[in-house]
């Protein structure tokens, strides 16, 4: 697993101390990782378009596009 850091909204901050704090969760980086892990299983194309291997598709043909 890697660090990662980033800035989000007071009133999100606050939803992710209160269900730590309930004990719902043993650490905010759980809760981030929880969203992070529902949004992406929802979203299973979205994460299949983010491989590597499609961008560097889309850029070789937005390269020819420009060629031609």
């Amino acid at each position: 697993m890697k660090i990662a850091t980033i800035n989000i909204p007071d009133d999100y901050l606050e939803c992710i101390e209160v269900l730590v704090n309930l004990g719902y969760y043993p650490s905010r980086s759980e809760v981030i990782r929880e969203c992070l892990k529902q949004f992406f299983g929802k979203e299973g194309q979205l994460n299949e378009s983010l491989r590597v291997e499609n961008f560097q598709a889309v850029k070789a043909a937005q390269m020819e596009r420009m060629i031609h």
